[in-house]
């Protein structure tokens, strides 16, 4: 369960006071999520959500982060929004850890994505994109190509404990990447980590983007590609083109891919799984075993990287002209 950190009751109805919600009715932590404390907030003016940030989300980005969704619900993006102080205060201090209330969104995250959910997907993420034109603060991709060395490094002569033969994989392909990684693909504010649990839907509707907390400035082509790797494969691991197809027709209605996004897309989709293998794999091995949040299994993106190392045109994903 993603609570690291408990609420008591008093300090609970001090804080929402502050914001003139009414009395609280209702109050229980949420179970998804990993980085954050999370808690449904039920009062006499609506629902919300009570988000304490934790020591893994560093308090400087908090602005780019409340600020940006403000930004984006201002643009037509259906995300929770921070609720004012009676002081204006968007973010405020809750049992030692910053926190901020956001309104609620309706809507529940598909456990089985289809190829429809996909084509959805693909439409959120273009609308994403376009609307974050113009936000005035950014904030650097921390895990991007810059980033990976060294979070490997901090794993790098446990890694065979995954799995036999993981640390030889991932230093190839970092050598790669640093040799092949594109350069001046069109670039904004990205998301960086829109998996199935970050979007809502309802019937079969897209009801709202939740999770802004990886969003940085990064090429759009690279966001693409962690959907890619995030939506179209099977439970069999097995990669899903009827998927891919939707995603990036989805994608297209909202927001061409230039030739040079179209090119680099195999490269973009190994360095996505690539990222994701690291964080997981550090994680594996760096998690105790008395924690609430159960760690992931990396290997899932060794097996995803693997399959896009088969593939050298974006065609093999699904894009078509």
């Amino acid at each position: 369960m993603a609570v690291y950190t408990e609420v008591p009751d008093d300090a609970l109805i001090a804080f929402v006071e502050s914001y003139g919600l009414g009395e609280v009715t209702a109050f229980k932590g949420i179970a998804e999520g990993v980085e954050n404390s999370n808690f449904y907030l039920a009062t006499q003016t609506g629902q919300y959500i009570l988000t304490l940030y934790e020591k893994r989300v560093a308090r400087g980005d908090l602005p780019f982060f409340v600020g940006l969704v403000e930004h984006l619900a201002g643009r037509g993006v259906r995300c929770p929004v921070p609720v004012h102080d009676k002081a204006g205060q968007a973010i405020r201090e809750l049992c030692g850890r910053p926190a901020a209330i956001f309104t609620f969104l309706d809507g529940m995250s598909v456990r089985r994505p289809q190829a429809r959910h996909c084509e959805q997907v693909g439409r959120t993420l273009g609308a994403l994109h376009l609307a974050g034109a113009g936000f005035g603060l950014e904030r650097p991709n921390a895990l991007g190509l810059g980033g990976w060395a060294p979070l490997f490094a901090q794993f790098e002569d446990q890694s065979d404990g995954i799995a036999p033969g993981l640390g030889d994989l991932i230093s190839r392909e970092l050598e790669f990447l640093h040799r092949a990684w594109p350069g001046d693909l069109p670039s904004g504010v990205i998301h960086a980590d829109l998996f199935p649990d970050n979007i809502f839907f309802r019937r079969d509707e897209v009801s709202g983007v939740i999770d802004f907390y990886f969003a940085c400035n990064d090429a759009f082509g690279y966001d693409i590609a962690i959907c890619l790797n995030a939506w179209c494969f099977e439970q069999d691991h097995s990669f899903n083109i009827t998927k891919g197809q939707a995603l990036f027709r989805g994608y297209q209605a909202v927001r061409r891919l230039g030739d040079a996004e179209r090119a680099a897309m195999p490269v973009l989709a190994r360095g996505a799984a690539l990222r994701f293998l690291l964080t997981r794999g550090y994680d594996w091995l760096n998690t105790s075993s008395d924690a609430l949040v159960q760690p992931k299994d990396p290997l899932e993106y060794a097996r995803r990287l693997r399959f896009h190392q088969s593939i050298d045109q974006a065609s093999g994903f699904g894009l078509i002209q």
